[in-house]
């Protein structure tokens, strides 16, 4: 079968959380990096600074002269980590694996879950809407036969974008594309090729053997010619980030009151991760319950067990004295509620029987 590879791609991710929990910030331009009357530096900026060609790296005093109404906001990287947990968990949770590579960005290996790019198109579409419903952040995928490709595509059409590469088409979508968007090729090598008169994707992949050894005499010259021909043999590879939670999440269509309910859903998202814990040879010390308010303010409660477990009984329970606490903290009404497990660990040897089966 045919390799299918996604890579998603959080949109603005730094400034997008920041209007996520400020959402008066909405529609601003807004740059989060180091301080623009000092020597700072621009580390994302949202659309809106970009339409003013505010970029990563910028330093922020350019950027304010770009744009002197853009409000300036120092990077909290806690809050991003858990934001980008949030986001993870949700993907973990719909796709066969995945190798995050950044806090903000990943490989997602769709073998065996899609045949088609009509098919990759439908299923990455729901897990965009799945990511924006969950989360409220926005992201964009590629997809393509190999991780070069699936890289690329995920920023061809950027906010919210979704471009999937057909099988034979590699080569094509590449061409044109500039060289520095290969992934591999750094501001060493782009000075070398381009000095050379190369300027696309294309060009390097076009070069013959001796051309290319006289400009770029590594292996690693003939791996970025591979890469820019579409050939790129590297598999996602979901050891390089280990899961450190697992977790589901469930937004109501309208917001709950009723504690009961509440408790219903909670047991319910409580078996899904149990689920994903047996499948995954895993068991887990701590669960915790998340609720979200209408108004958008977040409360987490947890509970946790004397030893690792994977049965369900004991899951659901510790899940429910964390509701439990978490409405104590603040009542309803709740537009969502999550469930989730960490303080992972491989699965006990002697699960707890569950009541009314033999040990």
């Amino acid at each position: 079968m045919p390799r299918v590879v996604a890579h998603m791609d959080l949109d603005a991710f730094f400034a997008a959380v920041e209007v996520r929990e400020d959402p008066t910030l909405a529609g601003m331009p807004l740059v989060v990096g180091g301080d623009p009357a000092g020597r700072g530096v621009v580390s994302t900026a949202s659309y809106e600074a970009r339409r003013f060609g505010i970029r990563s790296a910028m330093p922020a005093a350019e950027a304010r002269r770009r744009c002197p109404q853009a409000v300036f906001l120092r990077p909290d990287m806690p809050k991003y980590r858990r934001w980008s947990q949030q986001v993870w968990d949700v993907v973990r949770g719909e796709v066969p694996a995945l190798e995050q590579v950044g806090i903000d960005e990943g490989y997602i290996d769709l073998y065996r879950q899609v045949w088609t790019s009509g098919g990759a198109q439908r299923f990455l579409a729901r897990l965009q809407e799945t990511v924006l419903r969950e989360t409220g952040l926005h992201a964009s995928f590629g997809c393509g036969s190999c991780k070069t490709v699936a890289k690329i595509a995920s920023d061809a059409d950027k906010p919210h974008g979704l471009v999937v590469v057909p099988a034979g088409q590699e080569a094509a979508f590449l061409a044109l594309r500039p060289l520095r968007a290969l992934p591999g090729v750094g501001p060493v090598t782009g000075e070398r090729l381009s000095k050379a008169g190369l300027s696309t994707i294309g060009h390097l992949a076009g070069l013959d053997d001796a051309a290319l050894d006289a400009l770029l005499p590594s292996s690693h010259g003939r791996e970025l010619r591979d890469r820019a021909r579409g050939i790129d043999p590297r598999e996602v590879d979901p050891s390089r980030s280990p899961a450190v939670s697992i977790g589901h999440e469930t937004t109501f269509a309208h917001d709950v009151d009723d504690p009961h309910v509440l408790a219903d859903h909670t047991e319910e998202l409580a078996a899904r991760v149990t689920e994903r814990l047996r499948r995954d040879g895993r068991g887990a010390t701590t669960v915790t319950v998340k609720l979200r308010y209408p108004d958008f303010q977040v409360r987490s409660r947890a509970a946790s067990a004397e030893f690792s477990t994977d049965d369900p009984h004991e899951i659901t329970r510790l899940a429910q004295v964390a509701l439990a606490r978490a409405l104590a903290d603040r009542p309803p009404p709740v537009r969502l509620l999550g469930v989730s497990v960490t303080r992972l660990a491989p699965a006990p040897q002697l699960r707890l029987s569950s009541p009314g089966t033999a040990p």
